[in-house]
């Protein structure tokens, strides 16, 4: 107990001054991991354990918020695609080059160890791209919804090796995992009736670790279970909150993942030159990205956020790294290497991360400059119109608002919801609605609000930590109109103001004295 005390502390304590220097955590964690092997620390069946644990919860909620469309679209999978062959077919000479010059570890390296090597080091890290878009609040932007998604292509990919490479055949057993599909109308019961509390959780824990045994007895890799299951639920209204439960669970066991690969261990002073050769290497992985992203019709903001986000290592090569290790087909001196370099790559990344709004405005003039005329639907600009106020969020709320502004105010509103089908009852309803989420930070700049026009934007989002985004990005855009935002709690008002909020509306508050002045109104009573 007392190591996991000092493991834990260590870990905390370097957590935090990754965070006050602006680097994510993990960095901390990955650091922990090292001054742990320093001190003599192995890694034991505890920490391997808690790790599995984070990755699969990882893919499982990833899994949850997947809409397999998505995949779907060409910028999606043709761009992960294409990124893997591209990055294969330039690594395997490069290394082969080098070994030929007799650099350590790579003198006389075979084509099969290349090969292995640059697939290995084709993908991104799948926890990094996470942690970094939650750490900036902006997981449903477009160019984050882009980046896992091609994240899930590559991770299927390693998966697939994975599953062939690690010797086991998938079981004759296996066909009767398609019975999960007949089963989903249960699945879904039990979600509904599982509530919100601690049996919602214990109900995601109990669908991805026994969903993952599962599919391992059947001798299919239980990752690829995880993900699987997660798709299966994502379409379910409760799928969003079963992934905000699991959230803290998923952040601890990550935890240990990053620990274990610090725990492998820092190579020696011989293995530095060929560190630095793929740390270069990186550089062309993020350029890369970019010029496909480009390529398939996307903005230059989102080409460059999203690679930027894309530009590192990953845990699934370290892991494909060890399988072939284990086969014989890589020097098992490998994976200190990888390990490091992957954590590298994290702490080159992290910084450039953290100020990738103010690189974008720097590099802008050079990557507007190869944007594509055509765009796909979802970059294209968002047009008001001559509409002088927009209402965010359609709720009930939010259509009370538009139509006091239309109605009584003779103003001229623009609704704005995340869901299209509400955005088509609007319509039919003869309001003017667009679809756009406003907890996209792409959504805010690609809505031209420089004419002047929108002189008003009210806020009717649900929760008050998505009009604080609004509204924070609202601001960022250079909106210098009144901002106007709902809150429920006495201090959602404050921090609503902080934020450059005018006026904030105290919902339950406001709803309460509304209802006292109806009601006397209408029966001509009087308050005492």
């Amino acid at each position: 107990m007392l190591d996991a005390v000092v493991w834990i502390t260590l870990a905390f304590v370097l957590g935090i001054a990754a965070r006050q220097t602006g680097l994510p955590p993990l960095v901390g964690f990955l650091l922990a991991g090292f001054v742990l092997h320093a001190f003599g620390v192995d890694e034991n069946e505890l920490i391997d354990r808690i790790s599995d644990l984070g990755v699969s919860l990882l893919l499982f909620t990833i899994g949850l918020k997947l809409k397999i469309k998505s995949l779907a679209a060409a910028h999606v999978w043709a761009v992960a695609g294409l990124h893997m062959l591209i990055v294969v077919a330039v690594f395997v000479p490069v290394l082969l080059a080098f070994g030929m010059l007799g650099l350590p570890y790579l003198a006389d390296i075979e084509l099969q160890t290349a090969l292995l090597l640059a697939f290995a080091f084709s993908f991104s890290s799948t926890v990094f791209a996470v942690k970094v878009l939650e750490e900036k609040g902006e997981m449903g932007s477009l160019y984050g919804t882009i980046a896992i998604g091609i994240l899930i292509v590559q991770d299927l990919a390693a998966v697939i090796f994975l599953a062939f490479s690690a010797g086991k055949v998938p079981t004759a057993w296996a066909l009767l995992l398609f019975l999960l599909l007949p089963l989903r109308p249960f699945i879904f019961w039990l979600l509904e009736h599982a509530g919100h509390g601690e049996l919602l959780l214990l109900f995601g824990l109990m669908v991805d670790i026994g969903g993952a045994e599962l599919f391992e007895l059947a001798h299919v890799k239980g990752d690829l279970g995880a993900l699987l299951l997660g798709v299966l639920i994502a379409s379910h209204p409760k799928a969003g909150e079963l992934s905000k439960a699991l959230l803290g669970m998923k952040d601890l066991f990550l935890v240990g993942f990053f620990l274990s690969i610090g725990l492998g261990g820092v190579p020696g002073l011989d293995a530095w030159p060929v560190i630095l050769l793929l740390l270069v290497l990186v550089v062309f992985k993020g350029f890369l990205f970019e010029q496909l992203l480009l390529a398939f019709r996307l903005r230059a903001r989102t080409a460059f956020l999203g690679s930027l986000t894309l530009a590192n290592y990953s845990e699934f090569g370290l892991i494909v790294a060890a399988i072939s290790a284990n086969n014989g087909w890589l020097p098992s001196e490998w994976l200190g290497i990888i390990a490091l370099i992957l954590a590298l790559s994290f702490v080159a990344v992290s910084p450039l991360n953290a100020r990738s709004h103010w690189l974008y405005e720097w590099f802008s003039p050079r990557l507007r400059r190869q944007e594509r005329k055509r765009r796909i639907a979802a970059e294209r600009e968002i047009d008001p119109g001559d509409a002088d106020a927009i209402v965010v969020g359609m709720g009930r709320v939010g259509t009370g608002a538009y139509d006091a502004l239309k109605q009584t105010n003779g103003g001229n509103p623009v609704g704005v919801d995340a869901d299209p089908d509400s955005v088509a009852l609007h319509r039919e309803a003869g309001r003017y609605v667009i679809h756009g989420s406003a907890t996209d930070a792409d959504f805010w700049h690609r809505l031209h609000l420089d004419d002047g026009h929108v002189k008003l934007v009210l806020l009717a989002l649900p929760e008050v930590s998505e009009n604080l985004f609004a509204a924070e990005h609202l601001i960022k855009e250079g909106f210098t109109g009144t901002v106007g935002a709902i809150g429920k709690y006495a201090e959602d008002e404050q921090i609503l103001r902080d934020a450059g909020v005018h006026q904030v509306f105290n919902l339950y508050a406001e709803a309460g004295a509304g209802f006292a002045q109806h009601v006397c109104s209408d029966s001509q009573a009087q308050l005492p």
